[in-house]
């Protein structure tokens, strides 16, 4: 354990500058985590940064499961299926018959396979976070892809971990992980809220629980001879990270995949080596099939789905690096002997690689999108937005409302009340249920031109946008000429500049909750409201916001 602890705190030591460097020279910090790692090895043991980079990747891989949103990821998870499947199916048989072709053994072929066909879940959700936030829909597809790969590196991690391979062993062993997961999604939906009841809204209490949670997990992985990965993930599916209810539990998750998600980077860095010619040829195909290969087969497959052309290039740019569960599997095969040294040296130099130009690919994604377009590679395909839209065909002087929460679910009511044609933008497939009971909706990327088209927003008298993202309010300023535009920021600096550009107003809900809330204590002040009053004006207002099932 000493040795242990030295190790994590060499790691941190040179984490830390590097971190500080990245930061003040604006800089992702990925690269920086992992070059960190690489320093780092020149003073610590091999064993121990394998030893470490276990334990590190199992508490990851409990956030990964905890980050699962079964609500959001349930509609899209039969196109995520497909799409996650054509991934390995592609991905694997070509990793695989390299691996053949280079005169590798099967079983060494095979591991190749692994590693070209699975995307990271940590730098995939990290490329993209801001995305998921705010309900994309390429972010929903991302996730459900990612889920289905997760669950697939699971089936494999528990296999390789068999002593003695037989039919018996194999269904006894996969079939005690699937019980352990199956347990994690029944603790979801049938104890978790019970366990958030008994805390009477501590986040401390909840935290102890979600920890006790996580340890019984462990426990049953032990207990059942598997992988402790398999309990981790278990664990991480039975907590339910709900924002409005448990942001205590939201915050403590967030911390340990912050911490945890370092420790993995430089790892990574770490178990890098000097490179043979050999070793650089077989990561260097590796990197090809997982940067180049795997996003064009995510992008036809979610454009044969239906998808738009953006929502097909962001999904698959999202998911073109190797995956930790890859690194996991290929760290359990290497200690237990059956991975060779360069094929593992390979998987772990091109896992760096990836996942330091996966970052760069991401910010340049809406030029990969434009070079796609403009080139003709892509066809335009919009049978899902027509599919899950519903605008009549006589539509002008409406108001287009873009995101359906709160806000817009307010607005458009009020709107209806005030018999003001509506029409409603959003791609979020957890809301599309709500959505068809408005009176004309489209469901799609508010940034493509045919989603705006649909909405005939050019006709319309107002344009009302609840989402925080400056991308799209930019892009919706070009018909500030013709349209008004009401708009969203984050911060107040951003908003005057949203203004100056053409908006009509801008919200920030700071300034508004402010306002809000500096009217409520007048009224209590001047006597126009009492205490009880306003407390029962709020209560029920917060009930009427909050799904039932958590008053159960």
């Amino acid at each position: 354990m000493s040795e242990l602890l030295t190790t994590l705190s060499v790691l941190f030591i040179v984490g830390g500058t590097f971190v500080l460097l990245a930061n003040y020279a604006r800089l992702p910090t990925v690269p920086f985590l992992i070059l960190a790692g690489v320093v780092s090895g020149l003073f610590v043991d091999e064993r121990l940064t394998l030893e470490l980079a276990q334990w590190g990747i199992a508490f990851l891989v409990f956030s990964f499961g905890a980050g699962v949103q079964f609500e959001a990821v349930e509609p899209v998870l039969g196109d995520g299926e497909l799409i996650a499947l054509g991934q390995v199916g592609v991905g694997g048989v070509l990793g695989v018959v390299f691996g053949l072709f280079v005169g590798l053994a099967g079983f060494q072929a095979v591991f190749l396979g692994v590693a070209a066909a699975l995307s990271s879940t940590i730098v995939g959700t990290a490329l993209i976070e801001q995305d998921i936030r705010n309900r994309l829909v390429h972010g929903r597809l991302a996730e459900s892809i990612q889920f289905v790969q997760d669950l697939l590196a699971i089936v494999f991690v528990l296999v390789i971990g068999i002593e003695t391979v037989t039919p018996s062993s194999v269904v006894m062993t996969v079939g005690s992980g699937l019980a352990v997961l199956a347990a994690g999604v029944l603790v979801n939906r049938l104890v978790f809220d019970r366990i958030g009841r008994l805390a009477g809204g501590s986040d401390e209490l909840m935290i102890v629980g979600v920890v006790a949670l996580l340890v019984a997990f462990l426990a049953a992985a032990e207990f059942a001879g598997i992988s402790i990965v398999v309990g981790a993930f278990a664990a991480g599916l039975a907590v339910r990270v709900d924002p409005a209810a448990y942001i205590g539990v939201l915050n403590g998750v967030d911390s340990i995949t912050t911490f945890f998600a370092a420790v993995f980077f430089m790892t990574v860095g770490g178990l890098l080596t000097v490179p043979t010619p050999t070793v650089l040829f077989t990561a260097g195909v590796l990197v090809l099939l997982t940067a180049i290969v795997k996003p064009a087969v995510t992008i036809l497959l979610a454009s044969y789905q239906g998808y738009t052309d953006r929502s097909a290039v962001l999904t698959g740019v999202s998911l073109d690096q190797v995956s930790e569960f890859a690194l996991i599997i290929a760290i359990e095969a290497f200690l237990l002997g059956l991975l060779l040294q360069s094929v593992f040296d390979a998987i772990i130099l091109a896992a760096a690689v990836t996942m330091i130009s996966s970052t760069l690919s991401s910010r340049h994604s809406q030029w990969c999108y434009r070079l796609l377009v403009n080139s003709g590679v892509l066809q335009h395909r919009h049978e899902r937005v027509d599919e899950r839209s519903s605008v009549p065909d006589t539509l002008s002087d409406h108001v287009v409302i873009i995101g359906f929460g709160r806000q817009g679910q307010q607005l458009a009511d009020r709107c209806t009340a005030l018999n003001q044609p509506v029409v409603v933008i959003e791609n979020d497939p957890a809301l599309l249920a709500q959505l068809e009971s408005t009176p004309a909706y489209v469901f799609g990327d508010a940034m493509e031109p045919y989603v705006w088209e649909k909405a005939a927003i050019e006709q319309a008298t107002l344009i009302v946008s609840t989402v925080e993202s400056t991308r799209l309010s930019e892009q919706l300023l070009g018909l500030a000429d013709t349209v008004d535009l009401m708009l969203r920021a984050e911060l107040i600096a951003d908003a005057l500049a949203l203004l100056e550009e053409g908006a009509l107003y801008v919200t920030v809900p700071d300034v508004l909750a402010a306002e809000r809330l500096t009217d409520l204590i007048e009224a209590v002040v001047e006597g126009d409201r009492s205490p009880e009053e306003l407390r029962d004006a709020h209560r029920q207002q917060l009930s009427a916001n909050i799904p039932p099932e958590r008053y159960d």
